[in-house]
């Protein structure tokens, strides 16, 4: 998934919740200009973390840290394809049977049902 693609997903997960800020671990110079106009006609505000201040941006780094043992390091992928079918078959997982400890040893799956 391109870094574009994932940022409005990760802004519309920021709308769906009714949050007014976006806070992103990529400086500005890489940021898209679409999604830059996409945020401000939605009213939701970007923030960048401070360079060399991972810790600012603590949940992604979290996940990406997570990816990265969970599925990355476990195979050996061959194309993009496989990549993808990786990670889709990872993601349901992670949302639908693995319990999340900063969110009450519940599945996310779950959380989203109780917030509903």
């Amino acid at each position: 998934m391109t870094t574009c693609r994932m940022q409005f997903k990760a802004a519309q997960a920021v709308i769906a919740a009714r949050l007014t800020a976006f806070r992103m671990c990529y400086g500005p110079e890489y940021v898209s200009g679409k999604f830059m106009e996409w945020a401000e006609k939605q009213g939701v505000t970007i923030s960048h973390i401070q360079p060399g201040k991972p810790q600012q941006n603590a949940y992604v780094e979290r996940y990406n840290r997570t990816v990265r043992h969970e599925w990355l390091d476990q195979h050996i992928i061959e194309s993009i394809e496989e990549a993808q079918e990786f990670a889709t078959q990872w993601l349901w997982t992670y949302k639908n049977e693995r319990p999340n400890m900063g969110i009450g040893g519940i599945t996310p799956a779950q959380k989203l049902k109780m917030a509903a």
